[in-house]
């Protein structure tokens, strides 16, 4: 069975510059809109942009099946690669990357960084299906980086933002970033849609079944994390009027240790599980789910700890804007090296 895109998905590419544009004409509307949306807001919390990312971050933490979490145990093998992959080399070549193109664009290079350290729990599924990989073992390692974000993510925001680049003499440019703020938006946007996605799982599918849970609940609120994610940029444009001018040029210089990312990541992934021995079908889903990224957590975090207005936020904002059609590409890679490594 030939396995597609679905339209939504398809030109998400498309969603995001069409929501930028609507923000933008918000914007120039509507000047005193940045008024409106302080006076919507708790101390540094903007309450319909914290009930947004909320509701972005619930539907993929819903179609996590929990259950496969003891299986990944089992298998040594993909376990040690998937987690070799996904939480030292990804982050590793991530901040790599963003020293080598942004080191002089400190926030930049901080909004990067965010990014290489939130591993893939959504789209992977997409690409997964599309190169012909193994749905269960994707499903088992989307849970497993969804369990080490919720535990893990706060401490290498920590290590690789403020540790690592003071100790490779990059104190100069003022790289710190206040760990409580850090801890309390993963908790409150990793972790109240990570609770409810886990409770939901168990106890609807238990309720109405497994069947109706994944055919009928999981399709209905999945499109949420996309209107939700243009929701945010919507309101992000909206706000960055007078920056217009400049901004195609700050896309490209977002753009290009992206890409480069992407493709690194994949060919790194793939060979590595190649010279293992792992099957195709495994090796699909092991270098897929190391090459994406969540930016709905990157952008959730660099919202909550820097402001919607903030470099660090707009970063997060291109990486879904690159992501789709460079992974689209990979995937016919991914295809093309399963006809010439694997008879």
């Amino acid at each position: 069975m030939q396995v597609k895109m679905k339209f939504l998905d398809r030109y998400l590419t498309l969603w995001i510059f069409i929501a930028m544009g609507i923000g933008i004409l918000i914007g120039n509307v509507f000047p005193g809109i940045s008024e409106v949306m302080d006076r919507m807001s708790i101390g540094s919390t903007n309450l319909p942009l914290a009930i947004g990312l909320i509701i972005m971050m619930y539907p993929p933490l819903a179609k996590v099946d929990y259950n496969l979490l003891p299986l990944a145990f089992k298998d040594q093998k993909v376990l040690s690669l998937s987690l070799i992959l996904n939480w030292l080399v990804g982050p590793v070549l991530m901040f790599i990357l963003a020293i080598v193109f942004l080191r002089n664009e400190p926030d930049y290079m901080v909004g990067l960084i965010l990014i290489g350290l939130a591993r893939c729990i959504a789209m992977v599924i997409v690409w997964n299906d599309l190169a012909k990989g193994n749905r269960e073992y994707a499903a088992l390692l989307i849970a497993l980086n969804s369990v080490f974000q919720v535990l893990f993510y706060s401490l290498f925001v920590w290590f690789f933002i403020n540790v690592l680049p003071a100790y490779l003499g990059f104190a100069e440019y003022s790289i710190s970033i206040e760990m409580s703020e850090v801890i309390k938006s993963v908790l409150i946007y990793l972790g109240i849609p990570f609770l409810a996605g886990f409770l939901s799982h168990k106890y609807l599918s238990r309720l109405k079944g497994e069947n109706w849970y994944n055919r009928k609940f999981i399709p209905f609120i999945s499109p949420f994390t996309l209107y939700a994610l243009l929701f945010t940029i919507v309101l992000m444009f909206s706000l960055k009027g007078e920056q217009i001018v400049q901004l195609p040029m700050q896309v490209v210089k977002v753009a290009i240790p992206l890409i480069i990312y992407f493709v690194l990541m994949f060919f790194v992934s793939f060979f590595i599980n190649k010279s293992m021995g792992v099957d195709y079908d495994k090796n699909a889903a092991i270098s897929f789910t190391a090459t994406g990224n969540n930016f709905e957590l990157a952008i959730a975090v660099a919202i909550a700890v820097f402001g919607i207005h903030s470099p660090q936020a707009f970063v997060g904002v291109i990486g879904p804007l690159i992501e789709v059609p460079v992974l689209i590409l990979l995937v016919r890679a991914s295809l093309w090296l399963h006809k010439k490594y694997y008879r």
